[in-house]
């Protein structure tokens, strides 16, 4: 009694909401959309129909990843209408979790990066540009392809960061050591990337062999509290790696790279915040999805928030960019690619990685088009002692011709 009710409640639902979505049950048993279906859940086991009767997009991910359901259609039709289905409260901003305070001490950061990076080079290599840069990308025309807009905006950092031949530049968490090599190459500077993750050092590593500049360029397995201090550098970047530091290691995080900036130099953080300031976590469970199976101990702030953290640091912010809809395009692109390559992505890493990371980008590309979350550059500096900050008075400079 208890299914059939669960399942006509589903069933008014859909219907009420005239979405094109569709059930099947394991006995075979389905429900029919009163307009043409383009989505169709199947589902695996009778503890589903709770939470599709009260669904979240957090809980249906979770169903979907532990193969309780299948979901057959296209990717942001089903992310839509998870969203459509899941009760209005819950959606969007305002995760009402209260959740465990996380100490981001090195050892968790460690094993955190590693669970997240460490899935395999062959398996981040499906669905990547031919860099392998895992961050939003920067796109100048409508038909840029992802390895152009990956190229542009390595070069709109480094034209940020007004790089210039011999100086130290530091990427703080370099990932596969895109940026360093594309500094290195196009801008003369001596580079050190750093990271955590085991994969992307060895793989960085042999990047910079293949790419000839030994002599330039750099990564190390470190931590970012643990670089050494002794030879300050002109010119820092962070692109999406803050959101691992954790709120509380904000001051500490940004304090270190104020003290490694020679006076003078400058630092562009690049990362993912959230849209409101009363945010506390992306709402209707994603939050809680995400923490547990793709970014352990992640967090989100308002852009608000890393400026003041910055500034109470000493360092001065400059210049603010917003990339939400370069992410939401990056995301989407990297979806298509890994479908693309379904059955190596299977071979590669499984059933249950390929789900976790196809709904977790879908996910994500519906939060950025939604405005759920952003993404941000904040160019800042650590000004000298009479206050100066050797930048141009305009920001025609970070937009010359392309080298």
């Amino acid at each position: 009694m208890m299914e059939t009710q669960l399942i006509n409640r589903f069933e008014q639902r859909i219907r009420e909401l005239r979405l094109p979505l569709g059930l099947t049950l394991w006995n075979d048993q389905t429900v029919k959309p009163v307009v043409p279906q383009q989505v169709t859940i199947k589902v695996r086991s009778p503890k589903v129909l709770a939470s599709l009767a009260h669904p979240s997009m957090g809980r249906l991910a979770r169903h979907y990843v532990e193969q309780e359901l299948d979901v057959e259609g296209e990717a942001r039709e089903i992310v839509r209408m998870a969203e459509e289905l899941s009760e209005p409260a819950t959606v969007g901003g305002g995760g009402s979790r209260i959740r465990k305070w996380i100490e981001h001490s090195r050892v968790f950061d460690r094993k955190a990066i590693r669970y997240h990076y460490d899935v395999g080079d062959d398996f981040y290599g499906l669905w990547l540009d031919r860099r392998r840069v895992y961050s939003c990308a920067y796109y100048r025309r409508a038909d840029d392809t992802l390895d152009i807009a990956q190229e542009q905006k390595l070069d709109h950092v480094c034209r940020k960061l007004e790089l210039k031949p011999g100086e130290r530049f530091l990427d703080i968490g370099c990932g596969w050591g895109a940026l360093v090599i594309w500094a290195a190459q196009r801008y003369q500077v001596r580079a050190t990337g750093i990271t955590l993750s085991r994969y992307q050092h060895d793989y960085a590593q042999s990047r910079i062999r293949e790419a000839g500049v030994e002599r330039l360029c750099e990564v190390r397995l470190l931590d970012y509290r643990d670089v050494p201090e002794d030879e300050p550098f002109d010119k820092i970047a962070s692109v999406g790696m803050f959101e691992h530091v954790g709120k509380k290691n904000l001051p500490l995080y940004f304090a270190k790279i104020y003290r490694l900036l020679k006076p003078g130099g400058l630092v562009m953080n690049h990362g993912i915040t959230l849209n409101s300031p009363e945010q506390e976590e992306l709402g209707s469970g994603i939050g809680e999805f995400i923490d547990d199976y793709v970014f352990p101990g992640g967090e989100l702030v308002h852009v608000s928030q890393v400026i003041a953290e910055m500034s109470g640091q000493g360092l001065e912010c400059r210049d603010v960019e917003c990339l939400r809809p370069h992410y939401a395009r990056t995301l989407w692109q990297w979806v298509g690619r890994l479908e693309a390559n379904r059955n190596a992505a299977l071979a590669t890493v499984g059933e249950k990685m390929f789900r976790i990371w196809r709904i977790y980008m879908a996910g994500s590309a519906h939060a950025f088009e939604r405005g759920w979350m952003s993404v941000f550059q904040v160019l800042a500096g650590r000004p000298t002692a009479d206050g100066a900050l050797a930048l141009p008075l305009t920001r025609d400079y970070m937009y010359g011709s392309e080298r």
